[in-house]
């Protein structure tokens, strides 16, 4: 798949004010600084299209990119970022789970997990969030240029046991680089796959 287009179109604080064209949409989301907004903007080829922070937290709302005016990315705020304020982090929680239960247009989340790292139980527990509801989603393990590999093996391998522990059969799952653009042509050919059969 080729990007010929990518342009932001609106940011809602609920799904029932999201567009209602019935394209299909592919939500990425992750703990906070996992490198979210740099891999829309390595995906889409376009810099600045999704607001990249040093600082966590950044994204605050649902934001949705229409791609080759076909599809959307749906930018959604990261989790488990401690600094926030209590309150907002519940409202934050309740618009992403009612956005990931209700949103009907979703078909596919990539769930972003850094691999510098091992693996952290709040990215699990979304993991099996979203597997228990049936929601359709794809790890994606990011800044695997930043760690020599095998510490990036050693992290996702330890990721896919914990998973197990939970899961009968793993989700799909993809390595990716903002930084090297590795990883880019897998992930638009496996979303173009799912746009085919839809």
């Amino acid at each position: 798949m080729t990007i010929k287009s990518a342009e932001f179109i609106v940011s809602n604080s609920t799904y029932k004010k999201c567009p209602t064209d019935g394209k299909p949409e592919y939500a990425f989301i992750g703990r906070s600084n996992v490198g979210k907004s740099s891999l829309i903007n390595m995906l889409t080829g376009v810099k600045g299209l999704a607001k990249t922070s040093g600082k966590p937290g950044k994204t605050q709302l649902i934001n949705h990119f229409l791609i080759n005016k076909e599809w959307y990315i749906v930018d959604l705020p990261g989790y488990g970022y401690a600094r926030t304020a209590k309150t907002s982090r519940k409202a934050w929680a309740k618009m992403i789970e009612d956005y990931m239960l209700k949103r009907e247009t979703l078909v596919n989340v990539f769930l972003l997990i850094d691999s510098r790292i091992p693996p952290q139980n709040i990215d699990i527990e979304f993991a099996n969030f979203l597997g228990s509801n049936g929601i359709p989603l794809t790890i994606v393990f990011t800044k695997t240029d930043k760690e020599n590999q095998r510490t990036v093996s050693g992290n996702v391998n330890e990721f896919k046991n914990r998973l197990l522990q939970d899961w009968d059969s793993l989700p799909d799952m993809m390595l990716t680089s903002s930084a090297t653009g590795y990883g880019k042509e897998p992930m638009l050919e496996y979303i173009d796959k799912i746009n085919e059969s839809l």
